[in-house]
């Protein structure tokens, strides 16, 4: 059966991003069945965030932008493994693409994407890019994808055919990486996030049922787990996970 696919692309150009992403689904599919679809952000109407804040208090239905935020998360949901790419601007991802991690921050209180990857891929005049696939991976984690190492590749017009080697070189690996996290079991949380889950879910328990997060960790069954899925956790980082819960009632205990 075909792996879905969805590359999230931050710039309304078809120039060197969409190639590099091109290139990326050609190695994919090289490697197997996939199904890859393109969603250009600039095709969907997307407003700015408001900051009113009342889709981590209330829920990201009271949000009062009606727009196509949900029709782009629900393709998230149906993909077994999601691509962010985007131009460097200005050594920053580009503004709709941080504006879209900007209207689903929700997600980062109450995560939901996983057991399946995601990764990135950045074009770049000169500098600055690796920084930027760093972000991207990162918010993915905190969305609930597992993140596979992306790149960063230069596309300073005229390419050059050393250029154009190179950018071929950079997706066809981070494709190989992707390949593989699509075909194996999610991997194990690393002792980073195990601790994010767990101080966060103590701080979050202590909250009353008013609040959204501690309603969603307890419909969730998170308070009893030891991680957000049932992860491969092995004796290190189930005896780490009981120190991490110590840290965390320390934290609500003293602020």
């Amino acid at each position: 059966m075909a792996k879905k696919v969805v590359a999230l692309i931050g710039t309304q150009s078809r120039s060197n991003t969409y190639r590099a992403v091109q290139q990326f689904e050609a190695r994919l599919k090289e490697l197997g069945e996939v199904d890859f679809e393109y969603a250009f952000l600039s095709d969907y109407h997307l407003e700015f965030c408001r900051g009113c804040k009342l889709c981590f208090d209330r829920g990201e239905e009271h949000c009062p932008i009606k727009d196509d935020r949900d029709t782009l998360l629900q393709k998230l949901e149906q993909s077994d493994g999601v691509v962010f790419a985007t131009p460097n601007y200005a050594f920053q991802l580009s503004a709709r693409m941080k504006n879209f991690f900007d209207r689903t921050a929700f997600i980062y209180h109450r995560p939901r994407f996983f057991r399946r990857p995601c990764t990135a891929i950045v074009t770049q005049g000169i500098f600055g890019g690796g920084t930027i696939v760093k972000y991207l991976c990162t918010s993915g984690e905190n969305m609930g994808f597992s993140a596979v190492k992306g790149c960063c590749v230069n596309t300073l017009e005229p390419m050059t055919d050393v250029q154009q080697r190179r950018l071929t070189a950079a997706t066809r690996k981070a494709a190989d990486r992707f390949n593989r996290a699509l075909a194996r079991p999610a991997p194990a949380p690393s002792l980073f996030r195990l601790m994010l889950f767990r101080i966060a879910r103590t701080r979050i328990k202590a909250l009353s049922d008013e609040y959204l997060d501690h309603r969603y960790y307890r419909d969730m069954g998170w308070y009893e787990s030891r991680y957000y899925w049932p992860a491969p956790l092995g004796l290190p980082k189930r005896v780490a996970g009981m120190c991490f819960d110590v840290v965390g009632q320390l934290f609500v205990r003293f602020m």
